[in-house]
């Protein structure tokens, strides 16, 4: 579990449900242990250092944590510098994606799901694309998130076992993680 690492929480700050600061979340993720703490934007991106010492689940820790202090029940998933620099390098999208907001990688909170994901390949999306990741899945949302059946589409086979960001925020995370950094 040491080094760097990335929590992704689903669902806060939309709307005026689940409001949480994010100097609180910096705080609630100290308190756990973890250092060099920091948020980026305002919709639950946090990006940590995990001591060797820390102990247990990193997504569970922070998921009780952020009920019990905050009271905000989200689901959270955690991905290692590691995995988000894979996410980077195999982007198998890059070449027909010409609008990063349109562009999201769904973050899969266990791997396993991607077989969910399968039958959704065979399908016509009209100039909407999926790919599948080792962790991840890539949807480009041609005409828009909003406008995208496809997005709708792995929102409802996974509920809230996936959460997504678009590709400028996957790519703000690697630059706020520095995905060249050799894990401790």
């Amino acid at each position: 579990m040491a080094g760097r690492h990335i929590a992704l929480i689903r669902g806060i700050n939309v709307g005026r449900a689940k409001r949480v600061a994010m100097a609180d979340l910096r705080a609630l993720v100290e308190a756990l242990g973890y250092t060099d703490v920091r948020t980026l934007l305002n919709s639950g991106n946090v990006v940590f250092t995990a001591p060797r010492a820390a102990q247990g689940n990193a997504a569970a820790r922070i998921e009780k944590a952020l009920a019990a202090k905050l009271g905000v029940s989200a689901r959270i998933t955690v991905l290692s510098a590691a995995e988000l620099a894979a996410v980077v390098a195999e982007n198998p999208l890059g070449k027909i994606t010409t609008d990063p907001s349109r562009f999201l990688v769904c973050v899969l909170a266990d791997p396993a799901d991607r077989s969910k994901l399968k039958p959704l390949l065979k399908m016509d999306w009209g100039k909407d694309v999926l790919a599948i990741g080792a962790r991840v899945a890539y949807v480009w949302c041609a005409d828009g998130i909003l406008a995208s059946r496809l997005l709708v589409a792995v929102s409802r086979l996974l509920g809230d076992a996936v959460t997504s960001r678009n590709w400028a925020t996957v790519t703000k995370l690697g630059a706020l993680v520095d995905l060249d950094e050799e894990p401790a």
